[in-house]
């Protein structure tokens, strides 16, 4: 009797990841401006059009740019070489996740030290532990309280 042997040939199933953008451009003073998108995908049918997320501009950006600079560059995304237009990139939903973060927690901020705490704290965040803030944030009927909250935790001193 002859064996037969199965061959099972790998199928590569498409990615079902929420789809993030990266938008900057310049603004009034030549004062950059970098944003968070959600595109439609898979992942997301409830999203028909691009939905923003979060953004950062003006003085808040400007004292923690290099700290952001650096977390795109780790996510491929150069402003350095950004065209007159403005720059569209996708990225990654980690890196997307702690960058909309980081920028909703510190848009109202005044505290440069305050600042610094609270970068740092969100850095130190678990991947997951950053997706729940941030979908408290955003999903939440006062998102206000979410984040003050987060920069209470954050700016706390240590007992």
């Amino acid at each position: 009797m002859a064996s037969r042997t199965a061959r099972v040939e790998r199928v590569m199933l498409p990615t079902i990841e929420p789809s993030y953008e990266v938008r900057a451009r310049r603004i009034a003073g030549n004062e950059l401006q970098v944003d968070i998108w959600q595109l439609p995908s898979p992942a997301s049918p409830h999203i028909h059009v691009p939905v923003r997320v979060a953004g950062l501009a003006g003085r808040n950006l400007e004292i923690n740019q290099i700290r952001i600079l650096k977390k795109l560059k780790e996510a491929g995304i150069r402003l350095e070489v950004m065209p007159i237009d403005g720059l569209r990139s996708p990225i990654r939903e980690d890196a997307a996740l702690r960058l909309a973060l980081l920028f909703r927690t510190l848009a109202p901020m005044r505290s440069r030290t305050a600042m610094v705490h609270v970068a740092e704290g969100i850095e130190a965040m678990a991947r997951e532990e950053a997706a729940y803030w941030l979908g408290m944030a955003v999903h939440r009927k006062n998102p206000r309280r979410v984040l003050t909250a987060l920069r209470i935790l954050l700016t706390a001193p240590a007992r």
